[in-house]
């Protein structure tokens, strides 16, 4: 993966077939590290990204995005699909807002000759960013009750921790991954 020799799906499947024959893991331990609500949410959330795409909504968000932001810096691009990300994983997981967002992002990307690297990493890490509601988050719904939290608290806490996500992420993102 690292050198681009092999696809990347390619590679991870050696990687997970050449630790399974060298007993670094069993097939038990493979199986009992499969995180079933992650699986059967991409699963479910895979065909609505395919229906998006052959209902013709998928094109019409992103020729509505580059149609009013296509002249605009891929800078602000990145900062408009962070913004749209980070909202949505506070009310919906993050593993759907990914699978509903980065197809927006590639296309997005392609349709203006750019690469889609940096903006998939943007979706990426924005989809990380569930800070500031006590829904956005399993972790955040366990601490809720015992920490007499307020819904109001995350978001005094969360907002900031947002911006400061976005503002690194719109530094480093085109450092490490060109829009070229």
């Amino acid at each position: 993966m690292t050198f681009g020799f092999i696809p990347n799906l390619t590679a991870v499947l050696i990687a997970a077939l050449a630790m399974i024959l060298t007993g670094c893991v069993n097939m038990n331990e493979a199986y009992r590290s499969l995180n079933a609500t992650s699986l059967v949410l991409i699963a479910g959330m895979l065909p609505l990204a395919m229906a998006m795409e052959a209902s013709g909504a998928l094109s019409y968000v992103v020729d509505h995005l580059v149609a009013q932001y296509g002249n605009a810096s891929p800078l602000w691009l990145c900062a408009g699909l962070f913004l749209l990300t980070s909202i949505l994983s506070q009310f919906i997981s993050n593993t759907a807002t990914t699978v509903l967002v980065a197809p927006v992002a590639i296309s997005v990307a392609q349709l203006l000759g750019l690469n889609p690297a940096p903006f998939m990493m943007v979706v990426a890490i924005a989809a990380s960013t569930a800070f500031a509601t006590p829904i956005a988050s399993p972790v955040n719904t366990l601490v809720l009750g015992p920490g007499n939290y307020r819904f109001v608290d995350f978001a005094k806490v969360g907002i900031p921790l947002q911006l400061l996500a976005l503002a690194v992420t719109l530094f480093l993102t085109p450092l490490i991954f060109p829009f070229e």
